[in-house]
C-alpha cells in the first residue's frame, strides 16, 4: 500500500489550475495553425490568426488565454493500492482555491439559486475512478460556460439508430452557432444511462487533438462527423469558414435494450486541460 499525503495533492492541483489556464496544450496550438493554413474564408483566417497570437501571448506572459477561467473539473483516477493520508476532496478543493487565487484567475462558481459567489472558485467538480496500481492520476480541465451552455443530452430510442445519433449531434452544433466560441472540440458519449453518457462525453475532452480513436468504427464516425460539422460553414468565431470544429471525440458504453442516450459536451477552441501522476 503506497501512501500519498494530501498536501502533495493540493500543491499539484494548485499548479495544474494555473498551467491549464495560462499554457494552452501544444496539440491545440498546432491544430489552430493547420486550420489557419487551410482556411479559405478571409474572416476565418483572421480569427484563427488572432487565436494563435493569443495563445503565444498567454504563454509568454503567463496570463489566462481567456477571461472565463472556468469551473474546475477534476478527474481523479485513484489506484486501488493507494492510501490517501488526509481528505482527498478537501485536498483537491484547497488546491483549486490556491491555484485560482495565486494565478489571479477569475472565480466563477456561484450558488445556482441565490447566485452568491464564494470568491475562490470552489467547490470543484470531482469525478473519481478506482483503477489498478499504486498511482494517483489527476486531470484538471477548467470548463468555461460559453461552450458548456451549448452542450446537450438526448434520450433517443433505439429506433433512431445511428442516423438519429448523427442528426442530433449535427443539429446541436448548428443550433449553437457562434455561442461556444468556435472552432470547437466535441466530446460525445453514446450509451449507458443519462448521467453515464454525459460523463463519457466530458471525459472525451481530455483527449489530444490528432489522437486516433483505437476503435476503427468510432474513428470513422469521428471523421465523418468532423467533416459534416465543418461543412456547416459556421467557421471561426461564427463568422463563416471551413473550421467550425477542430476535433470530434466519441466513446460508447453498453445501454439498456430500450434506450439510446447521447450526450454532446462542447469545448471552445481553448481546449484546456492538464494531467499529473503522483
Amino acid at each position: 500500500m503506497r501512501v500519498i499525503n494530501a498536501t502533495q495533492i493540493t500543491d499539484t492541483i494548485r499548479q495544474m489550475c494555473i498551467d491549464a489556464c495560462c499554457d494552452m496544450p501544444e496539440n491545440v496550438y498546432i491544430a489552430l495553425k493547420k486550420a489557419k493554413d487551410s482556411e479559405r474564408s478571409p474572416f476565418g483566417k483572421e480569427i484563427l490568426t488572432q487565436l494563435i497570437s493569443n495563445i503565444e501571448i498567454s504563454r509568454e506572459k503567463q496570463m489566462p488565454a481567456c477571461q472565463d477561467t472556468g469551473m474546475a473539473v477534476i478527474f481523479a483516477d485513484v489506484g486501488q493500492d493507494v492510501h490517501i493520508e488526509g481528505d482527498l476532496f478537501g485536498a483537491i478543493e484547497e488546491g483549486v482555491r490556491r491555484g485560482y487565487k495565486d494565478g489571479y484567475l477569475r472565480a466563477s462558481t456561484t450558488d445556482p439559486l441565490s447566485r452568491k459567489n464564494p470568491g475562490d472558485n470552489t467547490p470543484p467538480i470531482v469525478h473519481y475512478n478506482i483503477v489498478p496500481g499504486d498511482k494517483l492520476t489527476l486531470h484538471m480541465a477548467p470548463k468555461g460556460f460559453g461552450s458548456e451552455n451549448m452542450s446537450a443530452l438526448k434520450m433517443l430510442t433505439p429506433s433512431s439508430g445511428l442516423e438519429g445519433v448523427k442528426a442530433f449531434i449535427i443539429d446541436t452544433v448548428k443550433n449553437a452557432g457562434a455561442n461556444p466560441c468556435p472552432p470547437i472540440v466535441l466530446g460525445i458519449g453514446i450509451g449507458g444511462t443519462m448521467e453515464k453518457a454525459a460523463l463519457i462525453a466530458k471525459r472525451q475532452l481530455l483527449r489530444e487533438i490528432g489522437e486516433v480513436n483505437p476503435d476503427p468504427e468510432l474513428a470513422a464516425l469521428e471523421n465523418e462527423l468532423l467533416e459534416k460539422i465543418n461543412n456547416l460553414g459556421i467557421g471561426p468565431g461564427g463568422l463563416g469558414g471551413d473550421t467550425t470544429a477542430l476535433a470530434v471525440f466519441i466513446d460508447t458504453y453498453p445501454t439498456h435494450i430500450a434506450g439510446l442516450p447521447v450526450a454532446v459536451n462542447m469545448q471552445c477552441h481553448a481546449a484546456r486541460h492538464k494531467s499529473a501522476i503522483i
